[in-house]
């Protein structure tokens, strides 16, 4: 594993996102842009990383938390002042900067790795990193000597045309080594259209002093690709979800139709698990072995035993335990646990509940704040009353109870181990264990009645 430090550039608002949010933080498979290249470049080695914000600049810290220092570029003036930001931070320290950029989420660990480590083989003090296009229209080109070592980078409106026939173009993304930088960085201008200062322009200002400039060309331009419009962040969407689901079929998982299942980054999935079209997974889903998951399920955030089958659901924010079956149009909401070997068919929403052991919710209930008992059996359009208005209360079902159809369980009410609720009631009162409850007005029948309303 290389051995780096990094400096994120993250300050620019990203004007043709057309967004309120900074362009970083837009989310592509489940992550911000910049989480991602964060995550890369710390699998690639990275023992410190320095992120540089701007535009939306709380939001942008408050997202990476404590996994990077963060500084200010106040003003917008250039990459070169960028990095410069980033200058106090470094003081002291030797050896190699990887300088990044936050709207790269396609770069992975491997070639940040193999960019640190031929640099440093290099001994160069600068190493970019380049990419291989059929057509290089707009980018600056890598002219080399015979060498390998890298002469200029030449713009496109500077390139002769023999230049502009060169396909190796610079992806913006460099290694440096910390104090040569920050030397050069000292005597880059801004005598330019814009009045910024451009980080390419260390590259000339070492190779003027005869120092080594090395390029290092990724296999796959993909992996180089900037974010810098909703299209592109689509583009960038469907290679990360692609990349995803062919990970996830090399480490056993099938997929019937992976062109529409939706699996996020950080999401794991066991093996000779089944996913079904039209399945999303997101937000740290975990899931198990030998599940059949689809079609039409989207989980976010939710852990999953093994041999679990479920379709046409919604669940968030929930455990699930293994052996567990769920049927249609479920919804699980925060905090739901369902336990092993429950089985819950169609039109049930279920927040805040345990759920034991073998019980069984068959259809159309609504269970919540609700703490069940093993091998429960609720009956069709059994509701937990949890909510008086003002407060939600707590319903406590025993083991082995059973609950008749259309009963009302009005909270706090507690209902006994083995006790049976008859079918129509409205329960109020706790239950003892072992008893019938009943509570449902008498029935009354009236002769001729239908006859009097003709």
């Amino acid at each position: 594993m290389a051995d780096f430090i990094t400096v994120i550039l993250a300050a620019g608002k990203g004007t043709r996102m057309k967004s309120r949010l900074p362009k970083v933080l837009h989310k592509a498979a489940g992550k911000a842009m910049v989480q991602h290249v964060l995550d890369a470049a710390k699998a690639a080695g990275a023992r410190h990383q320095i992120v540089v914000t701007g535009f939306g600049g709380d939001q942008v810290r408050e997202a990476i938390g404590s996994q990077a220092e963060c500084v200010t570029q106040v003003d917008q003036l250039g990459t070169g002042h960028a990095v410069l930001q980033a200058k106090d931070l470094l003081a002291g320290e030797k050896g190699t900067v990887m300088v990044l950029c936050g709207d790269t989420p396609l770069l992975t660990p491997s070639l940040l790795e193999r960019l640190a480590r031929e640099h440093e083989e290099a001994k160069a003090k600068a190493t970019i990193l380049t990419a291989i296009f059929e057509d290089a229209t707009g980018y600056g080109r890598i002219i080399r000597a015979e060498d390998g070592t890298v002469v200029k980078i030449v713009e496109q409106k500077d390139a002769t045309e023999e230049e502009r026939k060169v396909k190796e173009a610079n992806a913006g993304i460099y290694c440096f080594d910390i104090e040569a930088l920050f030397e050069a960085l000292g005597e880059v201008g801004n005598d330019n259209a814009q009045g910024e200062y451009y980080l390419p322009d260390v590259i000339s200002i070492l190779r003027s002093k005869g120092e080594k400039i090395w390029a290092v060309a990724a296999d796959d331009v993909e992996d180089t690709l900037g974010i810098n419009s909703r299209a592109q962040l689509a583009g960038a969407e469907r290679i990360l979800r692609r990349r995803k689901n062919e990970e996830l079929m090399a480490e056993g998982v099938t997929i019937m139709d992976p062109n529409t299942t939706y699996v996020d980054a950080d999401v794991t999935v066991g093996r000779d698990t089944v996913l079904y079209p039209m399945t999303w997974l997101e937000a740290g889903t975990v899931i198990g072995e030998e599940c059949e998951v689809g079609p039409s399920v989207r989980l976010q955030n939710v852990r999953m035993g093994s041999r679990v089958t479920c379709q046409f659901l919604y669940a968030h924010d929930c455990e699930v335990e293994d052996n567990v079956a769920l049927g249609q149009f479920v919804h699980l909401r925060p905090n739901a646990h369902i336990c092993e070997g429950v089985k819950i068919d169609n039109f049930i929403e279920v927040k805040n509940s345990t759920i034991g052991k073998g019980s069984k919710l068959p259809h159309l209930s609504y269970i919540g704040d609700c703490d069940m008992g093993e091998n429960v059996n609720m009956g069709c359009g059994t509701i937990t009353v949890n909510y008086d208005g003002k407060v939600k209360h707590r319903t406590k079902i025993g083991d082995n109870a059973f609950v008749g159809c259309n009963s009302n369980l009005v909270a706090p009410v507690s209902i006994g181990d083995g006790a049976y609720i008859a079918a129509g009631s409205t329960i109020t009162k706790d239950v003892a264990p072992g008893t019938l409850a009943i509570a449902r007005e008498r029935q009354k029948t009236i002769a001729g009645w239908a006859d009097k309303r003709k």
